[in-house]
């Protein structure tokens, strides 16, 4: 059964190199690319839920911290798995997201390992 993963970035280079680099990879994943929190914010309330999100944390507007909390507080959305995927390296955010969501991931990463990380964090 194949399974969407969205992603959330307002890195367009970003989003096509993960949606390509996971979907050649891996049969069993379609990648959803959403450019900004406010464009997933829709498709969320259009019922285009996704199995998994993928979260940048810096983005312009909403950002990921303001858009994980948006997942957290609704009803239909709060069971939705997210990862952090963010260029964040310092230690407090790598600890809070490590603790609020089911893995955090820094940039650069490979995809063999995001892939991994994606099929555990929707095994638990």
């Amino acid at each position: 059964m194949v399974k969407n993963i969205m992603i959330v970035d307002d890195n367009p280079d970003l989003l096509f190199s993960v949606k390509h680099g996971i979907e050649s990879t891996d049969s069993n994943f379609k990648v959803i690319s959403v450019k900004s929190a406010e464009k997933c914010l829709e498709k969320l309330k259009n019922k285009e839920l996704p199995d998994l999100i993928l979260l940048d944390i810096m983005m312009p507007g909403i950002n990921g911290w303001e858009m994980f909390d948006k997942l957290k507080e609704n009803e239909n959305w709060k069971n939705i798995p997210v990862i952090f995927l963010t260029a964040r390296t310092d230690n407090v955010a790598k600890n809070a997201g490590k603790f609020l969501a089911e893995d955090y991931i820094e940039k650069p990463f490979e995809v063999e390992d995001l892939i991994d990380r994606i099929n555990k964090s929707l095994n638990k």
